[in-house]
């Protein structure tokens, strides 16, 4: 008896365990036909043909599974205009997904929307991805869609940097989601996601899935805040109550560029130089020609010192 208890506790352990192993699942947008995606995939010019591919599966270990079902999708216009888009079926890595395509003809945000059911995980998304075309036309990004479950950005969702905080407002029925859960993971590719798992794995074999997936809390006003510490892709989801039988989630894709300017790599003309080279010599010739009595002690040689420690600053940066 007492053997078969321990068998029992072996096989339950083995079981939380392989559970504990697995994050979440989300339904991924991902432009450009590739899955070596960046966040500039998420940039489009005038006149350009963007082709979506819809995938399911963990972002983070880069593990995908079977779509259960098509997805239904839209786009909506900068201007508010809404088309469905026709998903047609597609094979990426070996998995059943689907595509979308749609051509870019106006400056502005554009707003993939895809909601997709999954019987497995009895779970619905109602996924956002924002396409940017134009310079400084930021328009459209923070629009509400009207989903069953929805994130409205209060942050734009393009040109932020690595460390910048990400803000937004769960929906559910148009309402507050007070209370709920937001899950936030990240993307990688195959090789890369192999490769932090298992120091993950390694690291944290108490609970590697912690590394994976983050959470954070809506507020009773149904907002929330996170820090994306890191360029790439990201996926933010909040969970919302059962409807049917199935979870009710909004998920909104965020990418995420690195550090700008890039560190050690700032160029400041010899133009710019010479200009501040010119303006110490101009405060320098002031201070000599003051009468003594006008002069503090010590005032020359210490501009003289601010002067020769913004020169060495500017070269070093230079370098």
């Amino acid at each position: 008896m007492k053997r078969i208890s321990i068998l029992v506790s072996i096989i339950v352990g083995g079981l939380v365990l392989t559970a504990g192993v697995a994050s979440a699942h989300f339904t991924m947008v991902f432009p450009g036909e590739d899955m070596d995606v960046t966040p500039e995939d998420y940039i489009a010019r005038v006149g350009e043909t963007k082709t979506v591919w819809i995938i399911w599966g963990h972002p983070y270990e880069h593990i995908l599974f079977d779509m259960s079902s098509a997805p239904s999708v839209s786009v909506r216009d900068p201007e508010g205009d809404v088309e469905p888009l026709t998903a047609a079926e597609i094979s990426v890595e070996g998995t059943k997904a689907y595509e979308v395509s749609f051509t870019v003809d106006k400056l502005g945000d554009w707003i993939v929307s895809a909601t997709y059911e999954d019987d497995e995980e009895r779970l619905v998304d109602y996924v956002k991805a924002v396409i940017h075309c134009g310079e400084e036309a930021w328009m459209g990004w923070d629009a509400n869609l009207g989903e069953k479950a929805e994130i409205v950005p209060f942050t734009r969702p393009y040109g932020l940097e690595e460390g910048f905080v990400f803000t937004g407002m769960a929906l559910y029925d148009g309402k507050a989601l007070s209370d709920a859960d937001v899950e936030i993971e990240m993307y990688h590719t195959k090789a890369v996601g192999d490769e932090v798992v298992k120091k993950a794995e390694e690291l944290f074999p108490y609970d590697p899935p912690m590394m994976f997936t983050r959470v954070t809390k809506t507020n009773a006003a149904g907002e929330f805040a996170y820090t994306l510490d890191e360029p790439g892709i990201w996926f933010v989801g909040a969970y919302g109550p059962e409807a049917n039988g199935l979870t009710q989630r909004s998920v909104f894709i965020v990418p995420v560029l690195e550090a700008f300017p890039p560190e050690g790599k700032v160029d400041i003309s010899a133009t710019g130089l010479e200009e501040l080279q010119n303006r110490v010599k101009s405060l320098e010739d002031r201070v000599a020609n003051m009468p003594d009595g006008e002069k503090a002690p010590g005032f020359a040689a210490f501009t003289g010192i601010i002067g020769l420690m913004a020169v060495g600053y500017l070269l070093r940066r230079r370098e």
